[in-house]
């Protein structure tokens, strides 16, 4: 599936309504939803999901995702990463429990994967055939441009910016295509970190910049304790391992939490890039070989608000495409 998708399941009574995720070619249940759904304690739905892998009758690793999700904490949205259980561990406990809602849930979730894939099918392969030309075709014309540039030096600056940017985005460009085709990956990424970045540099480092880019006396200035859980979060562990094994991976969700958690009365997102710059340079990894930065400022502004504008459900999107613009080994 080329992204995640949300379906609304109603019980047949029409008591209950869940927000279903449909993502990897399976439908995804957080434990909430699984109260919900099977009118069962929390406590008793839980120990369920233990048993099912304690027992080994699924393997965890394979049936347990991590989703971003939008969570009201007193006045405020926050983000967070919350287990999801795809149809097997649902229907699993639906018939440790005898629910004959786990009964009608597996039959309904079967029927919308069913539908989805055969749309989905369909839907790709036309796109592929009609945009196939028109991509190859754009890629060549970006090269060839790109080549202009390095072999003759053009007069008007506006220009050249222009097709200098056409020229930056190039790479973007392909990534977004794998994306769309789903054969955009995280790989040899960086994982020999250097540097570890703390809440109180971190804070230290938001001062100097106030001091030359602060316009405003609530630059800066924390609303709560979000921003200290954005660092922390990057070096969260599951399991003995970390949630975020590579610097780009760690740079691209700290860029993501700072803009998204919203956690100062002004300058969030001026924060979040010089914070994500200033961790890549850390780290090594913010200009190529050549000495130059390895993603353009134009683009690393765009990412910003794209990452402000977006949807909780998108954020595996944008990790990708930033990690591997980001990624030294590309």
């Amino acid at each position: 599936m080329n992204k995640s998708e949300i379906k609304i399941y109603k019980s047949s009574e029409g008591k209950t309504s869940i927000e279903v995720k449909l993502d990897k070619e399976t439908v995804w249940l957080n434990l909430s939803q699984m109260v919900e759904l099977f009118e069962r304690d929390k406590s008793v739905i839980s120990r369920h999901i233990k048993n099912v892998f304690k027992e080994g009758e699924l393997e965890q690793k394979s049936t347990v995702a991590f989703f971003a999700t939008a969570q009201k904490e007193g006045t405020r949205e926050v983000i967070r990463n919350i287990d999801y259980y795809n149809l097997d561990v649902i229907i699993s406990v639906g018939y440790r429990i005898k629910s004959k809602r786990g009964t009608q849930f597996r039959i309904w979730a079967n029927q919308i994967l069913k539908d989805y894939l055969i749309k989905g099918y369909a839907v790709n392969y036309k796109k592929l055939q009609k945009q196939a030309q028109q991509f190859n075709e754009l890629k060549k014309t970006i090269k060839i441009l790109s080549n202009t540039l390095n072999y003759k030096k053009l007069t008007d600056d506006e220009s050249k910016g222009l097709l200098k940017i056409i020229s930056d985005y190039s790479y973007a460009l392909e990534i977004l295509d794998q994306y769309d085709y789903q054969t955009l990956k995280i790989e040899n990424t960086t994982k020999n970190e250097i540097y570890r970045l703390t809440y109180d540099e971190a804070i230290a480092q938001i001062s100097l910049v106030k001091k030359t880019y602060g316009n405003s006396k609530l630059f800066g200035q924390e609303k709560d304790d979000s921003f200290k859980s954005s660092i922390i979060t990057i070096y969260q562990t599951f399991g003995g391992a970390d949630l975020y094994p590579s610097i780009e991976e760690k740079a691209a969700n700290l860029l993501y939490f700072i803009v998204k958690n919203h956690s100062f009365s002004d300058g969030n997102k001026r924060i979040a890039a010089f914070l994500f710059l200033y961790f890549l340079e850390k780290n090594g990894l913010l200009f190529n070989e050549k000495g130059e930065k390895r993603i353009a400022d134009n683009a690393l502004v765009a990412l910003t608000l794209m990452i402000a504008i977006s949807k909780p459900v998108e954020k595996d999107t944008l990790i990708k495409v930033i990690v591997n613009l980001i990624n030294k080994n590309n």
